[in-house]
């Protein structure tokens, strides 16, 4: 198989998650790392024997490999998305895709006319406990899924992190609410309405938000918070029964289903590595065989999650 070399852009913890992930994909491996601060790139390609360092974003554009993973915060992904793709480079792009319709089109665009695979890294769809759920849904085990429900809360966020602040578009709805919305839209289809109510802390982001949307298949009831404390739970409900993930939902390894005759089958697949390794994974055989985007998390699924984020941030009084 060929091997996929990546290049890291990012040097945070979400980018060391992604590089011990890889330890558990066949056939791909970290080559390059990219950091305007040279102590972060050099201490980073140390802690994980990555072979090249580059402090210039065009160096490693140019450089020999087949894809980036972009980990750098929020306002960025999109500019980034969009220079790689230009370069040639394949995109596995942390989420938010990006902080607005506009710029997402623009990346979308970008990548069909560059045909090169572009991907948001929205891992939940790819743990195996989430694609043994699928199955059980498909085969009828529920029925027909008519409601979600999804939410987290976490106020222990130190003061001066990057989700409090509003220069990096930050706020619970894109750092943790995104995962809600792309839960909902993969039941439910596109949001129709979506009704929210919140407020905005000290610092000028989303502390709490609600939100409720209407879409094609069903009703969806979403939460997330960076001032209360909430469980990572996610109820998919059916017309014959339902699912119950288990905190955190969006790391699945524990779930319950519920028939409505009162059966209930619990289901467990603890992940292994650091849980990016299944997205990645995907990725790199999409990009084996050729294709510009994944089946799974198609762009329409990655603009209907944002929209609905988007919308609800709004309602609160982001600009």
């Amino acid at each position: 198989m060929q091997t996929i070399r990546f290049g890291i852009i990012g040097t945070g913890s979400i980018a060391q998650r992604f590089v011990s992930g890889l330890a558990q994909v066949p056939d791909a491996q970290a080559v390059a790392v990219f950091n305007r601060t040279a102590s972060k790139a050099n201490q980073f390609a140390e802690l994980n024997q990555i072979p090249n360092v580059y402090l210039s974003l065009d160096e490693l554009l140019a450089s020999d490999i087949d894809a980036v993973y972009i980990a750098t915060p929020h306002p960025s992904h999109a500019a980034l998305s969009i220079a790689a793709l230009n370069a040639g480079k394949a995109v596995l792009c942390e989420k938010p895709a990006a902080v607005s319709l506009a710029e997402l089109g623009e990346v979308i665009a970008t990548a069909q006319a560059m045909q090169r695979l572009y991907m948001e890294a929205m891992k939940p769809p790819f743990f195996p406990l989430y694609q043994t759920i699928r199955e059980r849904i498909a085969a009828g085990a529920i029925g027909d899924v008519k409601f979600i429900r999804a939410g987290f809360a976490n106020p222990t966020i130190p003061a001066g992190h990057a989700v409090l602040d509003p220069a990096q578009a930050g706020g619970g709805l894109l750092d943790i609410g995104i995962y809600a919305a792309f839960l909902a839209v993969d039941w439910l289809g596109a949001a129709s309405e979506v009704q929210s109510l919140g407020r905005i802390g000290a610092t000028g982001v989303d502390t709490f938000a609600s939100w409720q949307s209407q879409h094609a298949s069903g009703i969806s009831q979403l939460y997330c918070g960076l001032d209360v404390a909430g469980s990572g739970e996610a109820l998919i409900s059916g017309s014959k029964g339902y699912v119950l993930i288990h905190d955190k939902w969006w790391n699945p390894a524990r779930a319950t289903l519920v028939t409505a005759s009162g059966e209930r089958e619990e289901l467990a697949h603890a992940p292994i590595g650091s849980g990016l390794n299944y997205e990645t994974a995907h990725f790199c055989d999409l990009l084996r065989n050729g294709l510009l985007e994944s089946p799974v998390l198609p762009h329409a699924k990655t603009r209907a999650a944002l929209q609905m984020t988007l919308h609800a941030r709004n309602a609160l009084g982001h600009v």
